[in-house]
């Protein structure tokens, strides 16, 4: 999720841009990274978010890697995410990350904040507390909004026992009869309608300009999305799932945080710039990219303020740029008007769509420039 979008829209004269607004990622890297299918020679521009999934895609081998943003604070945790490559552990990053449970987390967050500028420490030692308690992952508005569900609003409906049982390994079979039989009753169906409606969501968990052009409220779809995650996907490797339900990762870990690749993202790093700026920034500066990591950012965009930008990541794009994004409530495509100079992949989305982990999205797009 993320709240970089194009210069021609005015979300940024109506959104908050002056707190973190998401501490870690909410799409899953596995399938970015099959979208984008980077080679080492690609320039790569990514929203930034708080940083994950534009190291996980350091290291698919990009030569280069552009991570943009509106928001300054988005930009700090992408900054403290490198200095804790830098300085810890595999084992320490996960504590302070919140990842793994910890009691060392304030002491973790002092080490790595040292390697950051006056400005930076300064951001993170106001938040030592929260950081302390919750791990650098669960200090943004959306994992407060998450965090409120977790601790006050699930324990009412299934018990911490119900809740292991839902992430312990099982057949398809066996997850179908436990999700109809013990998880999806009345008081979870009640529940799903009121805390993630376009209301409480849009108070809680993110600002209420971006419902501005989406229809509806989100409840419904992650009624129908929260099956696929708990019976045809296997919740016990889901991270974000898990995150939502217990406040960890678990033993499943997004994939800029696996042990394979932390000693090769430590490496890469200074591969990685980090901008506070707009892909039309980039764009004016003559950068040409091979891939796009997008994040959701069209959904929040007028249609004609999405065409425009479309229009801009392609005055950026080399030829046979990749394309991803994702989609939660607006179903957002090429634009008609430039629908000549892109292709879709579709045999590539329908492949990788149920693959998705971060369920609450209703579609991942993969195009290509032509």
């Amino acid at each position: 999720m993320s709240e970089q979008v194009g210069a021609n829209t005015d979300i940024a004269k109506r959104a908050s841009f002056d707190i973190i607004r998401y501490a870690q990622a909410w799409e899953d890297a596995d399938i970015l990274a099959a979208a984008l299918r980077v080679k080492p020679s690609d320039t790569v521009v990514s929203i930034a978010s708080a940083g994950d999934n534009a190291l996980a895609l350091l290291a698919e081998g990009a030569e280069r890697v552009i991570a943009v943003d509106l928001n300054p604070t988005q930009l700090a945790c992408v900054r403290l995410r490198m200095a804790m490559y830098r300085t810890h552990s595999h084992q320490d990053f996960l504590e302070l990350m919140g990842s793994r449970p910890s009691g060392r987390r304030r002491h973790l967050l002092d080490l790595a904040a040292a390697k950051l500028s006056d400005e930076d420490q300064a951001f993170w030692v106001a938040r030592k507390d929260e950081v302390g308690r919750y791990g650098v992952g669960g200090v943004g508005k959306f994992e407060k909004y998450f965090r409120t569900f977790r601790e006050w609003v699930v324990p009412f409906i299934h018990t911490r026992e119900v809740i292991d049982l839902l992430l312990t390994p099982r057949e398809p079979e066996q997850r179908a009869e436990f999700y109809d039989k013990r998880w999806n009753n009345w008081g979870w169906r009640q529940m799903v309608k009121m805390f993630f409606s376009r209301f409480v969501m849009g108070r809680l968990g993110r600002d209420p300009a971006f419902f501005d052009h989406v229809e509806g409220g989100p409840a419904a779809q992650v009624a129908r999305l929260t099956r696929k995650a708990l019976v045809d996907q296997d919740p016990s490797v889901n991270p974000y799932l898990h995150w939502i339900l217990k406040g960890t990762h678990g033993e499943a870990l997004p994939r800029a945080l696996e042990a394979e690749r932390f000693e090769i993202i430590r490496d890469r790093l200074d591969r990685l710039e980090v901008r506070l700026c707009t892909v039309e920034t980039l764009a004016s500066e003559g950068v040409k990219a091979d891939a796009f990591n997008l994040s959701d950012i069209f959904e929040y965009m007028s249609p004609e303020a999405h065409e425009a930008a479309y229009g801009t990541i392609l005055a950026a794009s080399n030829p046979g740029a990749r394309i991803a994004y994702w989609n939660m409530m607006a179903p957002r495509r090429v634009p008609a008007s430039l629908a000549e100079r892109v292709k879709t992949n579709s045999e590539l989305e329908s492949k990788l769509k149920p693959l998705d982990k971060a369920f609450f999205y209703s579609d991942f797009v993969i195009e290509e420039v032509v």
